[in-house]
């Protein structure tokens, strides 16, 4: 593991659309790794469209990661079910983060970066990375891999570690 050159919050905003596992729905939640970090939202009953507002945070290194999620169903008496899969490269949001204090970016929201879908990438729709009041932000909805539906939202922020000011 290399040194750490910041920190990542990504907030699990919602799914839309999911798959069915149980009878009639599926009580799903998810899992977010970025290297050997792991972070999981809490289980939401009886939804294909749930709503999870969490906040996770993980630590970047060196060299810079993807960031992987994954959607299980929760079940009680076997192991959970798959829902799905998706990945984001958090390099665009990294690389900024290192500018932004070469930019001199720092109130209100300018636009960084814009990404679109393709088969790189798992984006149902453009994707920007803005500097907003100082902080590098992204919201990024995500499509489910290996599934017949669904998506996932995530705002991501991106918090500079203080040594990367000195070192740039």
């Amino acid at each position: 593991m290399g040194d750490i050159v910041g920190h990542l919050k990504v907030t699990v905003v919602q799914g839309k659309r999911l798959v069915i596992r149980d009878f009639k729905s599926s009580d799903p939640y998810v899992v977010v790794k970025l290297g050997n970090q792991t972070g999981k939202t809490k289980v939401i009953n009886s939804c294909l469209n749930p709503v999870w507002n969490e906040e996770l945070t993980f630590s970047v290194t060196e060299p810079i990661g993807v960031l992987k999620l994954e959607v299980f169903d929760k079940d009680r008496f076997k192991a959970d079910d798959k829902m799905g899969r998706a990945y984001l490269s958090i390099q665009p949001i990294a690389s900024i983060a290192r500018l932004r204090p070469i930019l001199q970016v720092s109130a209100g929201t300018t636009t960084l970066r814009k990404m679109v879908p393709d088969s790189d990438n798992c984006l149902v729709r453009e994707s920007c990375v803005n500097c907003v009041d100082g902080e590098i932000v992204q919201d990024v909805w995500l499509r489910l891999c290996d599934v017949e539906s669904g998506e996932i939202e995530l705002k991501i922020k991106r918090k500079l570690h203080k040594a990367v000011f000195h070192m740039i």
